[in-house]
């Protein structure tokens, strides 16, 4: 993503978040007040900082992103696809909390 799209991105914070993944990982992490979403495919750090910011009102310290993999898999002898994307992991300060569920 160019400098630009960054500039023309600020403010436009929906659908950046798609939604929180819960995993046993995650649940683990959110007990050391960090946080993991699925993110949008064009999202960047900047974003998804801005994203958690605005909607949970909670300033982020650290944000990483990583991309998940499509997998292929066999489901009741048919062959599919997975579907890949990027997940984030936020870091909240100390103090800061966000109601997942």
């Amino acid at each position: 993503m160019a400098v630009s799209d960054i500039k023309n991105n600020i403010g436009k914070v929906e659908g950046i978040l798609l939604r929180p993944r819960i995993t046993e990982k995650a649940s683990d992490l959110a007990e050391k007040n960090v946080y993991v979403f699925e993110v949008s495919p064009r999202a960047n750090k900047v974003l998804v900082k801005e994203a958690i910011k605005s909607i949970y009102k909670v300033d982020a310290l650290r944000v990483n992103i990583t991309k998940i993999p499509s997998k292929n898999v066999v489901s009741r002898g048919r062959k599919g696809v997975k579907t890949g994307g990027k997940k984030a992991v936020v870091y909240l300060k100390e103090g800061d909390k966000i109601e997942i569920i």
